[in-house]
């Protein structure tokens, strides 16, 4: 469904990405970990159109969304869960969701989709009314995992979903996860937590100084040298 090839991303005389190649399939989980600095934030924002690719391209089922800017991006069927949630505050969390349905396919099913939201995560249907920014970390990183999927996603990016939440929480956002990719939604996910995602994930990707250096499946690329080492610190 995914296919990144050649990517490289630059700031300004820095380059950030070297020559990144990945695939994610329909309803799969990817993984992508490693150090602090490594790039990993820096490919979720390319493939989402947030920041420019130097070279390279990025496909959704083969075609080619590699110059796009982010509205088109999701316009392909691609959503993104931010670091730090970014959820507006002094809004509703149900005016939250409804600014995710701002596609065209995605306002005519508005309505089934939100109630998809809620059976997902029954605290969201019962804080509705009340203000985002008055919800625990947790409970906006729903509102922020239920507003991309209001834009009907068939891949969702999730950057660090687990920063700075409690360990019940995580568990749940990541039981989450398993029901989203049960409905055919493929799911790249950077996670700062590494046992954690190469437990989720099917495969994964080890991102180093902007350069992928392993990958295959989760349980394959645990045991590698360079996660153990470099990223688990055995």
């Amino acid at each position: 469904m995914l296919e990144v090839r050649g990517l490289d991303a630059r700031y300004g005389d820095a380059q950030a990405l070297w020559d990144i190649a990945i695939d994610v399939a329909a309803a799969e989980t990817v993984c992508i970990v490693g150090p602090n600095g490594a790039g990993k934030t820096t490919l979720v924002h390319t493939i989402a159109g947030l920041h420019p690719a130097s070279a390279g391209r990025i496909r959704i089922d083969g075609v080619d969304i590699s110059a796009l800017p982010g509205h088109k991006v999701c316009g392909h069927g691609v959503a993104t869960v931010p670091e730090g949630r970014r959820v507006f505050g002094h809004m509703s969390v149900r005016d939250n969701l409804l600014l995710g349905a701002y596609r065209k396919a995605a306002r005519a099913v508005y309505r089934e989709t939100e109630q998809e939201v809620y059976r997902l995560f029954p605290r969201l249907a019962e804080r509705a009314g009340q203000a985002a920014g008055s919800l625990s970390g947790g409970e906006q990183q729903m509102v922020a995992i239920g507003r991309a999927l209001m834009a009907r996603p068939r891949l969702l990016l999730l950057d660090e979903p687990s920063l700075g939440l409690a360990p019940v929480v995580v568990d749940e956002v990541f039981d989450a996860l398993k029901q989203i990719t049960g409905t055919g939604v493929a799911v790249l996910l950077v996670e700062q937590d590494v046992e954690r995602a190469l437990t989720a994930a099917d495969r994964g990707y080890l991102l180093i100084e902007g350069r992928v250096v392993a990958g295959g499946p989760t349980a394959t690329l645990r045991e590698t040298d360079e996660v153990r080492q470099r990223v688990l610190g055995l």
